[in-house]
């Protein structure tokens, strides 16, 4: 039971941030590419990319505005989809081992 509720929670850890990093993603393509920033996709992806992504702000400080967006918020969206990964089996490592059941 434990085993099962706990594959849940990887399962569930994993897929939030991947979407999360296909979000900071989509928000770094709409940069490249010059979305029309007043859009609402773009502004939503926008918030999701200040929410979590903000940790790679000027992490790298090109001249180009349009490329230090672009690659700080395409590294948020790597390190989003890494750490979920790595997070979700951990999770899975800790969980019990299922015994047979006999009977």
């Amino acid at each position: 039971m434990a085993a099962r509720a706990l594959n849940v929670v990887a399962t569930v850890v994993r897929v939030v941030c991947s979407v999360i990093g296909a979000i900071v993603a989509l928000y770094a393509v709409f940069v490249f590419f010059e979305a029309n920033p007043a859009n609402g996709l773009v502004e939503f992806a926008r918030g999701i990319r200040e929410d979590f992504g903000g940790f790679t702000t000027d992490l790298f400080t090109p001249d180009d505005p349009k490329v230090r967006e672009t690659v700080n918020a395409a590294i948020a969206a790597i390190v989003w989809v890494v750490a979920g990964s790595m997070l979700s089996k951990l999770i899975v490592r800790l969980a019990p081992a299922s015994r047979a059941k006999t009977g």
